[in-house]
């Protein structure tokens, strides 16, 4: 669904309400023609206890830590962001959305230094279901491993949550469209798995469950820590700081993705390549469906990973 048939009309642009086609910038940017940008991407959920951004205080944390190897300054306090996406929230009347808060280098001089540009930030919410489609949840996907490879943190931060980082993604992820698939998994340098285009992603074999560690250039994703912690309170013993060959994906008992688009998305086939028997596993659809309990029910034990939003 585009933009134009949501029923979503304010943007929330350098602590001013702004009409959501007025929302514009200038077309020498310097985020635009050098990627100088930060961001986040939250999902608010409809829970029994009323509207709740999911982790928000984490998400925030790693947008001003993801903002420092850039030098740049947000000039809005978490407590801010935090005032202005909640109030964006009850103003539109979205009972769940995606939240996606954008930093970004703005307009006066277009060297690749930014050291003359102002810091802009912009916040914008709007409804949005399943990120790989409702089906995928349930059924899983087909997803194909990526002849583009995943940068080094000696190259460019893995763990910053850049926006010009993501036309890597971006390649990854149309070339497995383009071949049939529905996603991509990228490898980094060393040709060992990294992750998705905008995922985690995690493997099952003998009930015990194995995700990249950070050396392996991933981002640290706040649903992967989510998901970690729901898997060893169900019993599960989770390696969360391995190398995983590509491999190794082949003879998994269960593989899925995770991020805050994509929640808990298991996937079927590799390459073509059937994993276990096919379907989602019985270790994912236990994670996902404890994973949804929590972010539909809010039980007061998760109290914490909740932030409520007044309609």
């Amino acid at each position: 669904m585009g933009f134009d048939e949501m029923d979503v009309d304010t943007i929330w642009m350098d602590g001013e309400y702004v009409d959501w086609d007025d929302a514009e910038i200038h077309v020498l940017t310097h985020g635009l023609h050098y990627g100088s940008g930060v961001f986040e991407g939250v999902r608010c959920y409809d829970t029994e206890n009323g509207p709740a951004l999911f982790r928000w205080e984490e998400h925030l944390d790693r947008l001003y830590e993801s903002a420092k190897p850039y030098d740049m300054e947000i000039e809005f306090t978490k407590a801010d962001l935090t005032e202005a996406t909640k109030e964006l929230i009850s103003r539109q009347e979205l009972p769940s959305c995606y939240v996606r808060p954008i930093a970004y280098y703005g307009y006066n001089s277009l060297g690749v230094s930014p050291s003359d540009c102002p810091t802009r930030t912009a916040i914008a919410a709007w409804p949005w279901g399943a990120y790989l489609g409702e089906d995928a949840l349930e059924n899983g996907i087909d997803v194909m491993i990526s002849s583009w490879r995943k940068h080094a943190s000696s190259q460019i931060p893995t763990n910053a949550k850049t926006t010009g980082l993501y036309v890597n993604s971006m390649l990854a992820g149309e070339e497995a469209r383009r071949n049939g698939y529905a996603e991509a998994i990228v490898l980094n340098k060393e040709g060992n798995v990294a992750e998705g285009p905008g995922e985690n992603v995690f493997l099952v074999r003998d009930d015990e469950i194995y995700t990249p560690g950070l050396s392996e250039s991933i981002l640290d994703g706040i649903t992967r820590d989510s998901v970690i912690q729901i898997a060893e309170e169900l019993g599960y013993t989770v390696h969360d700081d391995v190398s995983i060959s590509r491999g190794e994906l082949n003879t998994a008992d269960e593989l899925f993705f995770t991020g805050s688009a994509a929640e808990v998305t298991p996937i079927r086939k590799v390459d073509n390549v059937v994993i276990g028997n096919g379907s989602r596993g019985p270790v994912t659809e236990a994670i996902q469906q404890r994973f949804f309990d929590i972010v539909e029910g809010a039980p007061e034990e998760y109290d914490e990973w909740f932030e409520y939003v007044e309609m």
